[in-house]
């Protein structure tokens, strides 16, 4: 493996647990995210090259690929997409355009910089880690919008990873409800995080290292032999069920 691991969303809980992680082990990493000023902190802090990303600006993917890549001749050792959005809504209440808006930055974004990102991964034998949710598996009252993007980034994942089989390998994690900023109108309320905590068979919150120690070995040769997979992180709530 050569070159960078990209990683879009870096200024977010998770992507940042990933970036700081692969830092630390010596993994030479690109940082990626919108806000300008967390992400200069979070790559001084580093000593990492970062880009300033909008991945719904046309041009901004390609371009972020491109200075994450020329650096280190074209390749990428990696690329993590933990871009994401968490749409809350009763279905009577959700539109057209909140569906497509959770679709294009989940499902399409993540494609887009995939494919931006296909050539350098190649060379650099890179592996891919996208995010989808518990909610794409398991139903949950006003998750109409966002539990239907999320299965679809699962099924993008096991589609690519049989499309670019042997050179990339790619797959998916699935966690349940994060402590991270974009969960915020969720676990900043203590009474609502408490119950919701409760329904896990561990019964916690995720912490957004336990999603990011996953990732980091996806994204490592341990994990050599390993694509095409859906790997839910989520203390148990997706498949079991226990007594009380």
């Amino acid at each position: 493996m050569q070159g960078a691991v990209l990683v879009f969303g870096a200024t977010g809980g998770i992507g940042g647990a990933i970036a700081s992680g692969l830092a630390a082990s010596g993994r030479a990493v690109h940082l990626a995210g919108r806000d300008q000023d967390r992400l200069g902190e979070l790559s001084r802090r580093l000593g990492a090259p970062a880009s300033v990303c909008d991945v719904l600006e046309p041009g901004a993917i390609a371009r972020t690929v491109a200075e994450a890549a020329i650096p280190h001749g074209g390749a990428l050792s990696g690329l993590v997409f933990a871009v994401g959005s968490i749409v809350l809504k009763p279905l009577k209440r959700a539109t057209a355009e909140d569906h497509l808006s959770a679709y294009r930055l989940n499902v399409v974004a993540a494609a887009e910089a995939i494919a931006a990102a296909e050539g350098a991964l190649k060379a650099g034998q890179g592996s891919v880690v996208l995010f989808s949710s518990v909610a794409a598996r398991s139903g949950f009252a006003n998750h109409s919008v966002i539990g239907p993007a999320k299965a679809a980034v699962e099924g993008l994942a096991v589609a690519l990873a049989a499309e670019l089989a042997p050179a990339i390998r790619v797959n998916c994690i699935a966690p349940s409800l994060t402590r991270t900023g974009i969960a915020t109108p969720l676990t900043g309320n203590e009474a609502m995080a408490k119950a919701i905590a409760a329904q896990h068979p561990i019964p916690r919150l995720g912490e957004a290292e336990d999603a990011a120690a996953l990732a980091r070995f996806l994204l490592g040769p341990e994990a050599g032999w390993i694509t095409g997979q859906v790997f839910a992180v989520d203390g148990g709530r997706s498949s079991l069920r226990t007594k009380g």
